[in-house]
């Protein structure tokens, strides 16, 4: 072999991932030897030979070795998957299972051409799997599941006809099982050939040739993902088949006629698949069988009496199954599942107490919940899942930890509440139903409530009976403590346990992953769920469908886990049992300490009394501002945050925004945590604060910066985040240079900020604007999981409202246009905001980089360029390596979508989430936003504001949060500031021309008009009125804004219908209104002309707007070039619903601009107006 080369990619492999060869064989010298010359299995297999390699020397008739199998298994080995493996040309094996390897799978693998066995399993990969594994026609067995894979299956895949195992569970793959797949025929029982497709998000249907083609195969495992009915029926020609597991079908029913082939078969799950009609008789005839899950489906007729005596594990529970059940059974039948049918009759006398059946004819969980109903007799319980009694918060959580098993329940004594769990934990050599942990659970006051956890393979059940009726709140309480940290960068930390949450029936949370909500492994997390309780009985169900991981850190650990219980009424209860009140004990405990006081001491307490009446005051009001925002969040002391940040210390400070300085801090109980200080100086006052504590305290997700509690004594505000490590996503993309970025975890980043806005917009109650959308507000966490943070700039709104006008806070770049101009506050200008960041995500530069090219300084103007020359990847960040060019052009075209002029042109947050997880199509319905077109911005860069009112801006954008304040009304000095920034702020690129200026013609309404110039010449070619007002102005043309167009005191509608728009007099004769092209103008003689013909109507609202303009002593139009204008001191009156205004344009063209300077008259105005005039009419 070529000893050298060899010896040189091995030495840089192991660097790489921070190992070393085991002494047993020479990496220095020559690698073939020892036992690396071993043909024995168990030699390589050896856990002391790790890693291990095994040559051939039977090459060149045994005088040439060379290199064949590569193992690093289970070393906890980092980084990525180097390239000097293709020095290894004659590798026919490569395992490297069970490790920590990031990274994309390289496409370079598609050269091993010899592979037979590749095995990535259980790694933190990333990225589409590379078409070129298609070219590896000699494998047999493929093994990539448990990764962060993305896209569809590639497929090429289908060209590896030799393959015989292929697992890809937990991978992440989305789409159908290409069609391709039909050619691998060879797929058979060679360990667990097929056996897992489980927990992705593949759809569509079973494809038909899998009865077909693969006739080898002798496990076939379907579990979590989305497939659609029905269960193709050819399935019954796999007679092979000794597993078969399938569940989770939408759409389309199927029987369960194709079993009746399936005779060798052993393990059988078609749970929630939407079976219908009878059990056939034929499975009780199945010798092999061990294992029968029927459950959750659509069954009727009776159970087959025969598989009463098999010793099988049978579920058949949460079907419509009827009939009585059979007076003899099976001595071996342990455990059997029938709840949720309809059965009838007596039991049988065999149903004993050692036999662990579920039935809901059993006492109080049959049927109806008999117990107490219709006198209850509670109106609360609270339960430590898994394990004994303790208090904790003033509550006191009773003891459940009874031994469950495979069909089991449980009833307190004193009927108060019970418990039920159905399944069984496959390949689990120990299948206890407790986890336990010695960990200290983060994220809360009281860890000991975490220490043990319920678990559940399938189904597990609360019930709370006899319960008073009225709305109660449902506390439940997690803790993900099963895997470790993701930050441990250890493969048991890629364990991920999903679920759903039913209360009552109704699905409340869909796919519940502990561990990701809770921000983390061996973290607290409490959801909160409101539940109507009519019939005295409320049913908390926690159900596995088939999602998250099987077998890390071992196998069998996967399903629901819960660690406590609390119900609460939203009334005040008629009977015993109430909730415990801390406040009477409270009393109690004063009552018992004042009476031991002795007298003595009196006058000490007297004194002590009056300081605390002068305090208690202050006390009190924050007290009162606490109660008034709802649930209490968790209080802090200033003297307990002051020890945690080491008394705010400048080495502890994050740094500061605009509402005062962050600190990292550690807790008492060692939580690290980030710590915002209300400053002075800032504009926040204690409302705000309390406004910021409320809003964050109402939501939680994953995607959302955690707010522990506050502290607030006195003017000290502050308030106590959860800390994540990798500080902000602008520091990441634009900053440090030791977090880099790959696509996979951009792409991540994007869609996982886009779920978080829609939970805001659209889920949490109340609905939530975030109002400063930008990069260094989204943060990141130890596992690159963005999280946004700052809503003390956040406002609440109520479904009714349309629109907030409110004072303008946010940052240059990423404000809406219509929020900058006028306070028009939606949750579309969180939707602007999101679509800048996305293309900062997507560019790895910022929005505005004066540093650039003229052309590409504004990161949007350089988007649209490239768009419209169908350039778009050129956007794509050139330091990333093997970025999805589908997915660049998705997020490209979302951002454009986003930021579109008009906000009703821009999508929902939940549609952005759709378009970039490629559910739905990106609209191609995009136009460049008149903000971009409208003017020749570059001409009016920096020459129409004063020193002054530049200095003002910036000092306004450092304290308030770059709040815009234009003040246009200054002679003009041309500087040259670059102000180029403003035009991803103001629609129309700059602000109003004058305010404050006289009303005419229309003394007699309040007007707060604005007035603005338009230029005359018969060289002008556009003449375009837009919204070029700031936040003080009072005219425009927006959306929700003006309804009329009036002359002196005779007003006509602008609109038949709908709300004005961009009002354009453009080169084509075209007037836009919101979007619309008008047909036809109404003239003020009464007489409807048309634009010549030239105007077209997009398919949006009505084809026809009549829109009256009106000319004082023309009656009528003129043209310059076909340009429609206004001429000869026209004024324009608009009366619309916003700020209750009436606005105005008023064109003061008789005189001329220099007359009009001469003699005084508007002489500011027009100086102004000559400037911005230059961008409006392109001489």
């Amino acid at each position: 072999m070529n000893g050298k080369l060899t010896v040189r990619a091995l030495n840089s492999i192991f660097q790489q991932w921070e190992t070393q060869a085991p002494d047993t064989w020479n990496i220095s010298g020559e690698p073939c030897s020892g036992r690396a010359l071993s043909d024995s299995d168990s030699v390589f297999e050896d856990s002391s030979n790790n890693p291990a390699i095994r040559c051939d020397c039977s090459f060149e008739k045994g005088t040439i070795c060379h290199i064949t199998r590569l193992r690093v298994f289970s070393l906890e080995k980092r980084g990525q998957i180097p390239e000097e493996l293709l020095a290894l040309r004659f590798l026919t094996f490569l395992k490297i299972d069970q490790n920590f390897f990031t990274g994309p799978l390289p496409a370079f693998i598609g050269s091993m051409s010899r592979l037979a066995l590749l095995s990535v399993a259980q790694n933190s990969l990333s990225g589409p799997i590379p078409k070129e594994i298609g070219n590896l026609k000699e494998l047999y067995m493929l093994s990539l599941g448990i990764n962060n894979f993305s896209g569809t299956l590639p497929p090429e895949l289908g060209n590896l006809v030799e393959l015989q195992q292929l697992y890809i569970n937990s991978c992440g793959f989305t789409g159908e099982i290409p069609s391709t797949f039909a050619n691998l025929r060879n797929l058979q029982i060679v360990l667990l050939n097929f056996r897992y497709a489980s927990d992705n998000a593949l759809t569509g249907k079973i494809p038909d040739f899998i009865g077909n083609n693969w006739t080898k195969l002798a496990s076939l495992k379907l579990e979590g993902n989305s497939f659609e009915g029905p269960i193709p029926s050819n399935i019954g020609n796999l007679t092979s088949l000794t597993i078969l597991r399938i569940s989770g079908i939408y759409n389309g029913s199927s029987s369960l006629d194709f079993v009746r082939n399936l005779k060798n078969i052993a393990d059988l799950v078609l749970r929630n698949v939407l079976l219908t009609g009878s059990i056939p008789t034929d499975i009780v005839e199945f010798q092999s069988l061990q294992k029968l899950d029927l459950s959750f489906n659509n069954l009727t007729g009776q159970i087959p009496s025969e598989l009463f005596n098999k010793n099988s594990l049978t579920f058949l529970g949460n079907n419509s199954l009827s009939g009585t059940l059979p007076s003899q059974k099976s001595q071996s039948l342990k455990n059997i599942d029938v709840s949720y049918n309809h059965l009838s009759g007596n039991l049988p006398s065999w149903i004993d107490s050692s036999l662990q059946l579920l039935l809901p004819g059993l006492q109080c969980l049959q049927r109806g919940f008999p117990c107490n109903r219709n006198a209850p007799r509670y109106a609360n319980f609270a339960i430590k899942c898994g394990g004994p009694q303790m208090t904790a918060d003033g509550i006191l959580f009773e003891a459940e930890n009874s031994t469950l098993g495979a069909a089991t329940f449980n009833v307190t004594s004193t009927q108060k509440w019970a418990v039920s769990n159905v399944g069984l934990y496959e390949d689990r050599e120990n299948p206890l139903y407790v986890q336990n942990t010695f960990a200290q659970v983060k994220s809360t006051n009281t860890p000991a409530i975490y220490q043990t956890s319920r678990i559940s393979p399938v189904s597990l059940r609360y019930y709370g009976l006899g319960l008073e009726n009225g709305p109660y709140t449902v506390n439940l309480f997690f803790a993900e403590t099963a895997y470790p940290e993701r930050s441990t960068q250890s493969w048991k930390s890629l364990g991920r346990r999903v679920f759903d949450i039913y209360i009552q029936g109704s699905l409340k949370v869909k796919d519940f992953d502990i561990s990701k909500e809770a921000g983390g492994a061996e973290r607290a997390i409490t959801r909160n769920f409101t539940a109507n309780v009519t019939e005295n009985h409320l049913e908390i169900h926690l159900f596995w469908a088939g999602k998250g991981t099987c077998c890390v850190p071992e196998f069998g650990y996967y399903g629901p886990s819960i660690s406590a219980i609390s119900v609460v009424p939203d009334f005040k209860p008629t009977v015993s049992g109430l909730p415990p009140s801390s406040s009477n004990r409270k009393k109690q405990t004063a009552l018992i300490v004042g009476i031991i006081v002795p007298v003595g001491v009196a006058a000490l307490i007297l004194i002590c009394v009056i300081i605390f009446i002068k305090r208690r005051k202050e006390y009190d009001d924050d007290e009162e501002v606490l109660l008034a925002i709802g649930p209490r969040p968790n209080t802090f002391s200033y003297a307990e945050l002051k020890a945690a940040t080491e008394d705010f210390s400048p080495s502890n400070k994050l740094g500061e925004g605009g509402f005062g300085a962050v600190y990292k801090g550690t807790l008492s109980d060692g939580r690290v945590v980030a710590v915002k200080q209300l400053s002075v100086a800032s504009h926040q006052g204690k409302s705000q604060f309390i406004a910021e504590v409320a809003t964050i305290s109402a939501v939680q997700h994953r995607n959302l910066v955690k707010l522990y509690g506050c502290c607030i004594e006195g003017k000290r505000h502050l308030l106590v985040y959860e800390y994540l490590e990798n500080k902000s996503l602008d520091q990441a993309l634009f900053g440090r240079s030791d977090l880099h970025l790959d696509w996979a975890t951009r792409f991540n980043i994007c869609l996982a900020t886009a779920r978080g806005l829609a939970y805001l917009h659209e889920e949490s109650r109340p609905r939530i604007v975030h109002r400063d959308v930008k990069a260094s507000n989204i943060l990141l966490d130890a596992e690159l999981c963005p999280k946004i943070s700052d809503f003390g700039l956040a406002k609440l709104y109520d479904d009714k409202k349309t629109h907030i006008s409110t004072r303008v806070a946010g940052t240059i770049g990423y404000l809406a246009p219509e929020y900058a101009m006028r306070g028009h506050l939606t949750e579309k200008a969180d939707v602007f905001g999101f679509g800048i960041v996305a293309l900062e995500i997507l560019s790895g530069r910022p929005n505005t980089d004066n540093s650039l090219k003229d052309d590409k300084i504004y990161l949007l103007e350089w988007a649209w360029a490239l768009h419209e020359n169908n350039q778009s990847l050129d956007l794509v960040d050139p330091n990333l390596v093997g970025s999805d060019e589908n997915e660049a052009l998705r997020v490209m075209g979302v951002a454009l979508l986003c930021t579109q002029g008009s906000p009703t042109m821009r999508p929902p947050m939940s549609r952005v989430v759709a378009m970039l997880a490629g559910d739905i199509e990106v609209s191609g319905v995009i136009t460049k936003p008149s903000y971009l077109t409208d003017w020749d911005f570059k001409d009016l860069t920096g020459s129409f504001m004063t020193e002054d009112t530049q200095n003002s801006i910036a000092t306004e954008n450092t304290d308030n949060n770059s709040n815009i304040n234009i003040n246009p009304g200054a002679a003009p000095n041309l500087s040259s500031v670059n102000v180029t920034e403003f035009s991803d702020i103001i629609e129309g690129r700059y602000g109003h021309i004058k305010r404050d200026c006289p009303t005419k013609g229309d003394e007699s309404n309040e007007n707060k008009g604005e007035c603005a110039f338009v230029a005359e010449g018969d060289d002008c070619d556009v003449l375009t009125i837009s919204e070029n007002m700031d936040a003080n102005s009072y005219w425009y043309l927006n959306s929700a804004s003006a309804t009329h167009i009036c002359y002196q005191k005779d007003c006509f509608d602008l609109l038949q219908e709908g709300v004005a728009g961009n009002l354009t007099l453009g080169n084509k004769s075209i007037v836009k209104v919101m979007g619309l092209e008008v047909v036809k103008i109404k003239m003020f003689d009464g007489v409807v002309r048309s634009l010549d013909g030239m105007a077209y109507v997009p398919k949006m609202r009505k084809n026809l707007i009549s829109l009256n303009l009106l000319n004082s002593k023309g009656y009528g139009y003129s043209a310059c070039d076909g340009v429609v204008k206004v001429t000869q001191r026209d004024m324009v009156l608009m009366r619309g619903n916003l700020h209750n205004g009436l606005y105005h344009l008023e064109c003061e063209a008789s005189k001329g601009w220099e007359q009009c300077t001469r003699d005084g008259s508007y002489q500011s105005e027009i100086s102004f107006a000559e400037e911005v005039m230059k961008g409006w009419c392109r001489r």
